[in-house]
């Protein structure tokens, strides 16, 4: 039987920098440290690999191909989103609201994209 998605990696030149980035700046807890991967963990349980990267990085735009971003559950969007500015965090665009939905996009310190959302109704 298939559970869901356990973790997603993301590939750095430093992962025990980058993970330590989501620990600060986005609550995320540090549950496992090996020899070249960490590993960090949302309080919901969600958790994100942190890799050593090889080779150089290619183009990151939102609609390039592979993996695009990363939601990033929030229950009181405004708090967060203020959070982070304070943080310095690098916002893509201002925030938008749709149905009750909120959304900002921003990105990590590698130019990795995530985004805060808060859903008025979560998806079925």
């Amino acid at each position: 039987m298939i559970h869901g998605i356990e973790h997603t990696a993301i590939a750095t030149a430093d992962p025990a920098a980058l993970a330590q980035w989501y620990v600060d700046a986005l609550g995320f807890t540090v549950n496992y440290r090996g020899s070249t991967a960490v590993f960090v963990k949302a309080p919901n349980g969600s958790m994100i690999e942190f890799i050593p990267a090889e080779g150089e990085r290619g183009p990151n735009t939102m609609k390039s191909p592979g993996l695009r971003h990363l939601a990033i559950a929030v229950d009181d969007f405004e708090a967060q989103y203020a959070r982070l500015r304070q943080l310095g965090v690098n916002f893509i665009g201002e925030p938008m609201e749709s149905k009750g939905n909120k959304v900002v996009f921003f990105t990590d310190p590698e130019g990795n994209i995530l985004h805060l959302l808060q859903r008025a109704v979560p998806l079925p």
